[in-house]
């Protein structure tokens, strides 16, 4: 038996001197891209007091870390181009290799955002053809984390846009990028942060919700969901289990289709549906990353009766809260939800459709939240499957709105927008902006719907002329309200000259 090591060689063993280091902080690794025009901060950890330079592409900034061991430089803004290496010295040197300086997006939303190239249309042949070193992509989909306090570290790294890494990158954000690639000319990165299932209320920030008068009740919320989780998870073991099981019998028996497992209650099992949970672990790390915006594809979590009219009130403290995150005005595009599921049936008056009011809500941020669009997808959806699989229209409407707003290119990036109603009779005068050419794709009008003063909607027919529709329907003498696309999977055929979309709209709001 060999001896007892003495005191003073196990204490050696045991404490191990700290050895200072410099450290760049997660988002910057080889092959990334940098924001071009505008301050780049670079960030990390070394020896409280050290002296820290970053240098690229012939610039440099410095900064001094503080008593935690942190530091930030911002270098000076960047025109496009690379590659490039990117110098990190303090105590020691990290080097970055084959940076770019281009545009960057943060593309981030539920499942249809994180929804990936190898699912959506063509998809083994957009793979191949996926050869794009000058895009990259920054994939934290990959590993989630839903987080009680926000973390300052990610496991995913930038790789160079190929087959062999688009394939479960986010789809609509490569189409989103190849868009500009190819209109732009400059380095493309796309950062994919995106979780399905989840509800905006778990992108925002802890902080931002809690000074809100109205959100801040999401937190008793969840502390309800939690207490509640024992008995919920009882129930579901011994009752809804048992009867799913039971009805998979029944189904099979009478040759029909397997029904769909319930899930889980919502609870420990379920982080990313705490509030502020996604934007501590999957956002978080990123600030203050430099970016030009973000694109959003989100919605569904939230298009029920209790969230879908707030959520016109939530995204835009989001919004303003990513912003000041960041630190710079970043844009914000939307995908509107596409059609899915069965429709409402319009023999009550004034008929409730929740999807369309979560509709109406993501407009009216589109509208009037600064530096803000939104691509219209009632279109392209499939009434029976949530996630539509036409990636690269829904990708392209979105390039469109950049490229007009953020690049100032003179494209058409909106589809006809509701601006006036009138009754003349018994017709309805309804007239469009962003209506040049427009026309009724296919030949014939659909997807308006009439009301009289009792608020039962009838199917209504008509007429374009310039950018206004004359509508009339049966049984309708004084039209005083119409919805267009008002219901879960309209078929809409409205369009303009550039072929996009009208949006689905109610006059009046009731």
């Amino acid at each position: 038996m060999p001896s007892a090591l003495p005191s003073c060689a196990l204490l050696a063993l045991l404490v191990v001197a700290p050895v200072a280091a410099v450290e760049v902080a997660a988002p910057f690794t080889d092959h990334a891209v940098l924001q071009r025009d505008l301050p780049v901060p670079v960030w990390g950890t070394e020896k409280p007091g050290t002296t820290v330079t970053v240098s690229v592409a012939g610039l440099s900034a410095t900064a001094v870390t503080d008593a935690q061991g942190q530091w930030k430089a911002v270098l000076p803004s960047l025109t496009a181009g690379g590659p490039y290496d990117l110098s990190v010295t303090g105590t020691t040197t990290v080097v970055l290799k084959n940076l770019l300086v281009g545009e960057v997006w943060l593309c981030s939303g539920q499942s249809n955002m994180e929804w990936t190239t190898r699912k959506s249309d063509r998809g083994p042949e957009e793979i191949a053809q996926a050869d794009h070193p000058r895009i990259r992509l920054l994939n934290l989909a990959r590993k989630k984390i839903a987080a009680e306090a926000p973390v300052r570290t990610l496991t995913a790294t930038w790789e160079v846009c190929s087959p062999a890494t688009v394939a479960d990158f986010s789809a609509v954000a490569y189409y989103f990028g190849r868009e500009l690639s190819r209109e732009l000319q400059v380095p493309i990165g796309l950062i994919n942060s995106s979780w399905g299932g989840t509800g905006a209320e778990a992108w925002t920030s802890a902080q931002a919700m809690e000074a809100s008068a109205e959100f801040n009740a999401v937190f008793p919320a969840w502390q309800k969901t939690l207490d509640e989780y024992p008995a919920k998870f009882e129930e579901y073991q011994k009752v809804t289990l048992p009867k799913w099981e039971q009805d998979v019998v029944a189904a099979k028996a009478a040759g029909k289709p397997e029904p769909k497992k319930p899930r889980e209650p919502n609870g420990p099992k379920t982080p990313h549906h705490r509030p502020a949970s996604l934007y501590n672990g999957m956002i978080a790390p990123l600030v203050p990353f430099a970016l030009r915006g973000a694109i959003w594809y989100q919605g569904e979590a939230n298009a029920n009766a209790t969230r879908a009219e707030p959520y016109r009130r939530l995204l835009p403290l989001m919004i303003a809260d990513w912003r000041s995150r960041f630190g710079t005005d970043l844009s914000f595009h939307l995908v509107q939800l596409a059609d899915y599921g069965k429709n409402v049936s319009l023999s009550s008056p004034w008929p409730v459709c929740q999807w369309a009011v979560l509709r109406e809500s993501q407009a009216e941020v589109a509208a009037t939240v600064p530096k803000a669009g939104m691509a219209v997808a009632i279109d392209i959806g499939n009434p029976d499957d949530i996630h539509p699989t036409n990636k690269q229209e829904v990708g392209r409407r979105l390039a469109l709105i950049a490229l007009a707003k953020d690049y100032g290119r003179p494209v058409v990036s909106s589809g006809p927008v509701f601006a006036s109603f009138a009754a003349e009779g018994a017709t309805a005068v309804v007239t469009f902006t962003q209506a040049e050419g427009l026309a009724a794709k296919g030949g014939d009008l659909r997807g308006f719907l009439l009301a009289g003063a009792d608020g039962k909607f009838v199917e209504a027919t008509g007429t374009i002329a310039g950018a206004t529709v004359r509508l009339t329907a049966p049984g309708i003498t004084a039209p005083v309200a119409v919805r267009y696309g008002w219901d879960n999977s309209p078929k809409t055929t409205l369009v303009n000259g550039a072929g996009l979309p009208a949006g689905p709209f109610r006059h009046p709001r009731r």
